[in-house]
């Protein structure tokens, strides 16, 4: 008989998971989940990036609430928010900046909780690329996930921070993994807008240097000027007020991912992804992972820092975003991250509508 290893924190874990569950699925609202099966388009799932939509599947979280989950996997957030638009999937994980160009084309499009607070984009240039200053980006080719991706964006703002127009690189797009490493290999691109374990595996191979990192917490407060709302969770307006019990099933998912994600171990973490993650060899996915654990939320809470972090760095180079008034209150439906909020902490409370208790967050006080 294999033998069994207890531990408090697994077994509160998993009581807290079997009452939470089963008061959700009881009742949320007296309301049965409008829809149990959702299509969610994602863009190089792999990528550390998007490590919360892999736990939360992994793990079971979304069956813990009812819900099947199709996922559709693009080269770029980019053709993750086309697909979003288009109505070929029925939400998305991906950058923030999304729900900002869906605002100023008219599309009413809104995050329901944030994934990641820092972006955990990482430009590097080839090792023997001469490289002073942003401005050496010009003439470059750089490679990019996908055209119109947060790595994309990326770039556009560090150019346009030093006078660079966008027409002023040329840009590659690479996808994610061995595709992107091999690019960068074999001299099809001079630089590389990227995502872990990319990034750390060009590092460790001596193929690229790092010239700018937003995986870190000081380099962000450089760049941007605080915290900058990376993946989220969106859809479209229509879309979450006809199915509100499902979005809360799904948020509470995700959030309930958060927090695991900030109790868990390394070596946790890494044994729930699968093995073809890893860029045939785990010690870097490892390093990887430990340069990105900071990288994702703790609250499931956009900051409005972060909003105006976010929209000012998209105005710099997308003349749509420019001169455009977004009504940042319209880009991030708060309602679901603070009923997530409540229910995990006390599962047995589903009636949120007159719980007194119920949270009043002001968002713009609330540190990240």
């Amino acid at each position: 008989m294999a033998e069994m290893h207890y531990d408090r924190r697994t077994f509160t874990a998993g009581l807290t998971s079997f009452v939470l569950c089963t008061a959700f699925l009881d009742s949320v609202y007296g309301q049965q989940l409008e829809r149990s099966s959702l299509k969610l388009g994602v863009a190089n799932k792999s990528h550390l990036y998007y490590l919360p939509v892999t736990i939360a599947e992994r793990r079971g979280y979304f069956r813990d609430y009812g819900l099947a989950i199709a996922m559709s996997d693009f080269e770029g957030g980019g053709q993750a928010f086309d697909a979003l638009l288009e109505g070929s999937v029925d939400i998305a994980a991906g950058a923030y900046e999304h729900i900002l160009r869906a605002q100023a084309m008219g599309h009413d499009v809104r995050a329901v909780i944030e994934l990641g607070r820092f972006p955990g984009v990482v430009l590097a240039v080839g090792k023997n690329q001469p490289f002073n200053s942003y401005t050496d980006l010009k003439g470059l080719k750089i490679g990019v996930t996908a055209p119109n991706s947060s790595s994309h964006f990326f770039v556009l703002y560090l150019m346009a921070k030093v006078g660079l127009a966008p027409n002023d690189a040329f840009f590659v797009g690479v996808g994610g993994g061995e595709q992107a490493i091999k690019a960068m290999m074999t001299g099809k691109i001079d630089a590389i807008s990227n995502f872990d374990p990319v990034i750390t595996r060009l590092q460790q191979d001596g193929t690229a240097r790092i010239v700018a990192d937003t995986r870190f917490p000081r380099a962000n407060y450089e760049i941007f000027g605080g915290t900058n709302p990376a993946a989220v969770l969106y859809a479209k307006n229509e879309f979450i007020a006809a199915n509100p019990t499902t979005m809360q099933a799904l948020v509470n998912a995700f959030y309930k991912t958060l927090r695991w994600i900030a109790t868990a171990t390394t070596d946790e973490i890494v044994d729930t992804v699968p093995s073809d993650y890893f860029l045939n060899d785990r010690a870097i996915y490892v390093k990887a992972l430990k340069a990105n654990l900071l990288v994702y939320s703790r609250t499931g809470i956009i900051t409005r820092q972060g909003m105006n972090s976010a929209l000012k760095m998209m105005a710099t180079f997308d003349p749509d975003l420019k001169d455009k008034k977004i009504d940042q209150q319209k880009t991030f439906d708060d309602r679901f991250i603070k009923r997530a909020a409540v229910l995990f902490d006390d599962p047995t409370n589903s009636d949120l509508e007159t719980d007194e208790r119920r949270p009043e967050i002001n968002l713009n006080k609330i540190e990240d």
